[in-house]
């Protein structure tokens, strides 16, 4: 789903080089979902539940909800 592709691409830009081992972990379980289930979680339509209800994926889910930081050309 083209959706999750742009904010996990948007994430693996925010996050190059400082991924942790949970945040790693996290993000696998999330990849394995379905894409409707990945955008649900994504969009805060549900929580995480069941396997998905653990540290490391709430520790990364903020990370790619996080919207992209605008840089100001000025500074």
């Amino acid at each position: 789903m083209l959706e999750n592709d742009v904010l996990i691409e948007r994430f693996f830009q925010r996050q190059q080089g400082r991924l942790t081992a949970a945040q790693a972990q996290g993000l696998q379980l999330l990849i394995d979902l379905s894409d409707p289930d990945l955008l649900d979680l994504l969009l805060g339509r549900r929580e995480p539940q069941g396997e998905l209800d653990c540290e490391s994926v709430r520790c990364v889910l903020p990370l790619l909800k996080a919207p992209i930081q605008e840089t100001d050309p000025t500074h």
